[in-house]
């Protein structure tokens, strides 16, 4: 096999799978800045991370398995914090913005062709911003490993086809957890999660997942 029949994937019997983010993906990661900055402003909103994330998956407009998934575990976990904290808009829109340039550089079917879910990659990217972790930082660099490590576990427990929705909600629950303990900073209770997504998804693996709600 040639090297350029090798790297060529094969998703859903089409050989050009294109990896690259391109133009036409961009409102789906606009869309998510957009309602997180709106969320944020709005005080009377209690910010729970997994309901933020519902209610930006829940918009029609938005595909079902797309990269903007990478985007919304360090979007929402941020907006969460800095609201916890007490952040300005300003603090957080300039978070956002780095996270927004990391996510763009992760790019589609990452899960599957790299071995590393680009979720669990958020949650690098987010930990990597609230506590202002470089190469060359020491404890916050181990972390901001670990909480991609323990990310990716949780989502190797199950058998694939992959699961944007299934992947983000394990992210954030591990993301809540770590910066909980690691960080100290409160972030809401989600209780159980029932996936309203499931539906929509024809490869989902129903009982398999601790999420269906059937």
């Amino acid at each position: 096999m040639s090297l350029k029949d090798s790297s060529t994937p094969v998703i859903d019997g089409q050989p050009s799978f294109v990896m690259e983010i391109l133009p036409e993906d961009i409102p789906a990661y606009d869309k998510v800045n957009e309602i997180c900055l709106n969320t944020f402003n709005d005080q009377n909103q209690d910010l729970a991370p997994v309901a933020l994330a519902e209610k930006i998956m829940g918009i029609p407009e938005l595909p079902f398995h797309h990269p903007f998934h990478h985007y919304l575990v360090s979007a929402v976990l941020l907006t969460c914090s800095y609201r916890s904290l007490g952040e300005d808009r300003k603090t957080l829109d300039n978070a956002l913005k780095i996270a927004y340039e990391r996510s763009l550089k992760v790019l589609k079917g990452f899960c599957g062709l790299y071995g590393c879910c680009g979720a669990a990659v958020g949650l690098g990217i987010a930990y990597s911003i609230l506590t202002n972790t470089t190469p060359l930082s020491k404890k916050s660099w181990s972390d901001t490993n670990r909480i991609t490590g323990l990310g990716l576990i949780e989502m190797a427990k199950y058998s694939g086809p992959r699961c944007c929705k299934r992947n983000t909600y394990i992210a954030l629950l591990q993301g809540v957890a770590f910066i909980r303990e690691n960080l100290k900073i409160h972030l809401a209770d989600e209780g159980t999660i029932h996936c309203s997504f499931y539906a929509k998804n024809k490869e989902c693996l129903k009982e398999n997942c601790c999420f269906y709600p059937l």
